[in-house]
């Protein structure tokens, strides 16, 4: 373990390097780096890989979902490379902040891994965002995916090393064929162009009509930039640090779980105070899942973000497939798409893999 003085030495060395790094990367290995804006990108996966299996945040109640998650894992054709620390617990941490930061490090320095899966998400990955090699992680891109907690590691990453990052499923979920088709067109089959987080069909009938995936155009408009964003509550609590995304020209995307609409309201207000709203081109809301009022007299999900984003000036739609949801879409953090609030259409404007 570093004591104070080695962490912040090492701390501003990474620092430096991420920044200095990627740019002559981008000149020596131009066919791995996005044309557009200077990210490198991961290979796609396929069968046969090597996938390094992490608990970054929360660990499981019992070791057999690690198992089962390993099952899932390898019912792709992958093998699977468990991290060290993977059955550790502590609480509601999966171990102590320097081992899950040391996992994760790891998996990214070695060369026998092809791409990293989260097992869960939970609560924790901010504490280990100090800890993390990012000039390591800058020189050996990957496929490094998850969700909801693993937000803040999904846009650090992307931040300090400039590679993209991927909003998708956890290791420990069964796939819907939504899910599954998602997952596959971003990391397995990339086109230049894709529908992204498009709802799935509804089979129209007499009597029946779509109700749980209906889309909102809060505000109309059109608008293109690279995505950055996830679960909501995480992207409020790296406001202000060295690991936050720049919000300049970006879309935005957020979801979240089990918050009451006046916590809902309370984030996006922090978001606008912090000026984070002003500079966004677009935002696209997914799920907002057991998101109710309580008993007391409440607005509802709908009317908040009418309320907070409708008047920013740029496209807003919301309803989208990304969230803490079954039918989940996979999401290239760092990818040009764009957002046609009037249509109500998010397209992925590039393959986010080689």
């Amino acid at each position: 373990m570093l004591d104070r003085r080695g962490l912040l030495k090492a701390f501003i060395c990474s620092s430096l390097a991420a920044a200095i790094l990627p740019s002559a990367m981008a000149n020596t290995q131009g066919t791995s780096t996005s044309a557009v804006h200077g990210l490198r990108k991961p290979k796609r996966l396929q069968a046969g890989q090597t996938i390094g299996l992490i608990a970054p945040s929360s660990n499981t109640w019992e070791d057999q979902e690690i198992y089962f998650a390993m099952d899932i894992v390898r019912s792709f054709g992958f093998n699977v490379k468990t991290a060290a620390h993977l059955f550790d617990r502590s609480a509601y941490l999966a171990g102590s902040d320097q081992d899950r930061a040391s996992d994760l490090n790891a998996m990214f320095a070695d060369d026998q891994v092809d791409a990293i899966f989260c097992l869960r998400g939970g609560y924790g990955s901010p504490r280990i965002l100090p800890y993390l090699d990012y000039a390591l992680i800058a020189h050996n891109p990957k496929i490094f995916l998850g969700y909801s907690d693993v937000t803040a590691l999904l846009n650090a990453i992307y931040t300090r090393s400039h590679i993209m990052t991927f909003h998708g499923p956890i290791a420990k979920q069964s796939f819907t064929d939504y899910t599954l088709k998602q997952f596959k067109s971003v990391l397995f089959n990339p086109s230049s162009s894709m529908p992204l987080a498009d709802v799935p069909p509804f089979e129209a009938a007499p009597g029946q009509a779509e109700l749980a995936n209906r889309l909102t155009t809060v505000a109309n408009g059109k608008a293109s930039g690279v995505l950055i964003g996830g679960n909501l509550s995480l992207m409020v609590k790296l406001v202000g640090s060295p690991y936050e995304p720049d919000y300049t020209d970006k879309i935005l995307f957020l979801e979240d779980v089990e918050e009451a609409p006046y916590r809902i309201d309370g984030m996006l207000t922090h978001l606008m105070l912090a000026g984070r709203l002003d500079k966004v081109a677009g935002i696209v809301f997914g799920k907002c899942t057991d998101c109710e009022a309580g008993n007391g007299p409440s607005f509802s999900i709908e009317h908040v973000l009418k309320d907070r984003l409708g008047n920013l000036g740029v496209p807003v739609l919301s309803g989208v497939m990304i969230g803490h949801i079954d039918d989940m879409a996979t999401v290239p953090i760092g990818a040009m798409a764009t957002l046609d609030a009037t249509h109500q259409q998010l397209t992925l404007d590039e393959s986010a893999v080689l």
